[in-house]
Order: structure tokens, then sequence, then C-alpha cells
């Protein structure tokens, strides 16, 4: 352990995370100093609603601060299924169960839905991390397909006609570049090809779709999408994953998944706070629409700057930088200056592909906007970027 390391250090690849003195709100306290911060996944600003909170604590107060078990065996509490039911009602599903994060959904559940060689997971280059390592824990034959590649994906599917199992796996919106995958082209693959698709839409749950429902129904495709996984963590503010489909899917994952059955449920306090921030998002829409206001404004004058914006649509927003050194550079460059914005670097990124992401939310206020774009705008040109 000492000695890789030192070998990160050597290449200056380790991860020193900033210390967090607040709640996660756009202005907190970072490391004894008032920042803006545009490295939360805090999308709606929901981590400090009042309904969320006071939810939160009565749970704690009746139930206890733990569950005291395993979901299968006696942790299964009554609001652990109201949360489960109000997202199924929020997404238009018939059911979802909740998992402790998104990791765990991903990495126990993939593995039960393919059995060996007979059969085969399709996934895109740039799928997240616990989406490889629940691949990782299965016998199933892998193929690869480049990035948002719809006819590479149709040659793949062409080529593994004759396995008996075939899960197509993609990204709904992906962290790195903020686009988002081609699900309804995908879709339609699957269905003429026999296959199961399986979407994590961790980033576009709260943001993409009617009301931020997500990118199944962004593109209208309930019931037509196998799989669903969504995170509480990011723009709902709470914390655990979430698995929304058919009636038959929550019984698969809850019988056979190994990362739920064996994981303690969720604390009390924390599932009355998923069921309050899925109700605080179907009852005040202006969350969603204030999130998109600030993006499309973001966007538009960081490109007027001059910035190069990657292939962005979403409120994830890279600034491109292309070498590492200089993406360090700009993200130390605008912390000096009061903005957390987390520089992106090789390996997590292509060698020239170095970025500082931004991540946009709601509770921005104009005059929060007007600080940031002045600061890039100061930060950009001090480093040459602009």
């Amino acid at each position: 352990m000492r000695e890789r390391f030192k070998e990160l250090k050597s290449q200056n690849l380790q991860w020193e995370p900033p210390t967090l003195e607040s709640a996660s709100t756009p202005s907190c306290q970072v490391d004894g100093k008032e920042m803006l911060m545009l490295s939360a996944n805090n999308y709606l600003n929901l981590t400090t609603h009042p309904k969320v909170i006071a939810a939160s604590v009565a749970a704690t107060k009746k139930y206890g601060a733990g569950s005291g078990s395993v979901r299968a065996i006696s942790g299964t509490m009554d609001i652990h299924l109201e949360a489960e039911q109000k997202v199924a009602e929020f997404k238009g599903v018939e059911a979802s169960l909740i998992y402790s994060a998104g990791y765990t959904a991903n990495v126990g559940l993939i593995p039960t839905l393919v059995t060996g060689k007979q059969d085969v997971i399709i996934s895109d280059e740039l799928n997240h991390g616990s989406i490889i390592d629940g691949v990782r824990l299965t016998k199933a034959s892998r193929a690869v397909y480049p990035h948002n590649d719809v006819s590479a994906l149709e040659q793949v599917l062409k080529e593994h006609s004759k396995s008996e199992r075939k899960l197509i796996i993609t990204d709904g919106v992906f962290s790195m570049d903020g686009d988002i995958a081609p699900l309804e082209e995908i879709t339609e693959l699957a269905e003429e090809h026999d296959a199961m698709v399986f979407v994590d839409d961790c980033h576009g749950e709260g943001v993409l779709g009617d009301g931020g429902a997500g990118i199944v129904d962004h593109f209208k495709l309930q019931g037509r999408v196998d799989f669903e996984i969504g995170s509480f963590s990011k723009a709902l503010g709470v914390q655990g994953g979430i698995v929304a489909g058919s009636e038959q899917v929550r019984n698969h994952a809850l019988n056979h998944s190994r990362s739920w059955l064996l994981s303690g449920s969720q604390p009390p306090g924390v599932a009355a706070a998923q069921k309050a921030a899925v109700e605080v998002l179907m009852e005040e829409p202006e969350h969603h629409a204030r999130l998109w206001e600030n993006t499309n404004r973001f966007r538009k004058e960081m490109s007027a700057l001059g910035f190069d914006l990657g292939m962005s649509t979403t409120p994830i927003i890279p600034v491109m930088c292309g070498a590492s050194d200089i993406a360090k550079q700009l993200s130390v460059e605008l912390r000096k200056l009061g903005v957390v914005a987390g520089a992106i670097v090789f390996p997590m990124v292509a060698r020239d592909g170095a970025r500082v992401r931004n991540q946009l939310s709601a509770g921005l206020s104009d005059e929060n906007l007007d600080e940031i774009l002045r600061v890039y705008e100061i930060a950009g040109k001090s480093i040459g970027l602009i």
C-alpha cells in the first residue's frame, strides 16, 4: 500500500478530499472558507429542504436511529414500503426497490440477470465504475461498444444473436461529459434483437424528464426499459439507490440480489427523507425548472467567454482543458477565488481529455452565478485557457 500510494503521489494523482464544514448548499463552508459549490450532486438543493429535514427528524424520533436488521428478515419497516410506493408513482412504473446506494444496486442486480458464457452483457465504453464492477461479478460473455454509437451496438447484437440472454447496459447521463444515452434507439434495437435494457440514471434522476422523473420518462419509454437504476444521493438530496420497473423486477431483485439481501436496511430517518424528497419534487416543480434555468444560463455565458464545454446537454457541464496540469491549475485558481469545481484528470478520463467538472444547482441565485462567471473569466485568462 505504501509503494502504491507513493507512486500515485509522484504523479499527483492522489485524492485529497476537501472538508465540508456546513450543510451541502450552493454557498457553504469548505476547509474554513466560504465557497460557492460546483462539485456537489445536490442538483435540486433538497438536502436542506424543510420538509425533508422534518420528515427525517420525526421518523428518527418514532423509530430510532436504525432498523436492527436486513430488509429480508425483520428490517423492512412501513416507511421503507411507503418510500418505494412513492418512487413507483413518481416514475410511472409498477414497483421499485430501494438499495443502500446506487453502487450496491448495480453490483447486486447485474449478476442476477445472467448466468454464464451463453449470455452476453453489452456495455457502453464510458459506463460508470459501479456497472463495470457489477459486470466483473458475472460469468457472462462481454462486449463493449464505442460511446453512444448505436450502429456499433447493432453490429454487436448481430454478432451475439445466438446468445441465450442479451443484456444492454448504459448510463443515462454520463457523469464526466454530461451527455445522455440515445435510449430510444437503444430500446428499439433491444426489442428487435430480443435483448434486455438496463439503464443507470443516477445523474438523470430529478434532472431529466417531466418534472425530473428521469431518462425513461424523458424518452417516454415506460414499460419498455426493463431495469431503471436511480439514486437518492444526487438530485433528491438524501442517500440510497433505486431499482424501478415491473413488479416482477422488484420480486426478482428482492429474492436474488445479495447486496440488498445482506445489507442492513436504510435508517428510518433516511427512508422518511427519501419519501419526502420525492413528494417535494412532485409538489414543487419550481426546483426542477430553476435547475434548468441556471444550467442554460451557465452554458450560454461560459460558451460566450470562450470555454470549451464538450458534449454536455445536462447540468453536468465540463470545462475542457486537455492536459491534466491545466485542469488542475484552473481548479486551484477557482478555489483561490472562492469557487469549488474539481479537476477530472487521467486516469479517470483520457490523457488529453482532462477537464474541470461543474454541476449546477437549483439553489444558485442569480448573484451566485454572476460571481461564478466573473471568477471563471479571471481564472481562465490567468492560465491562458481563454
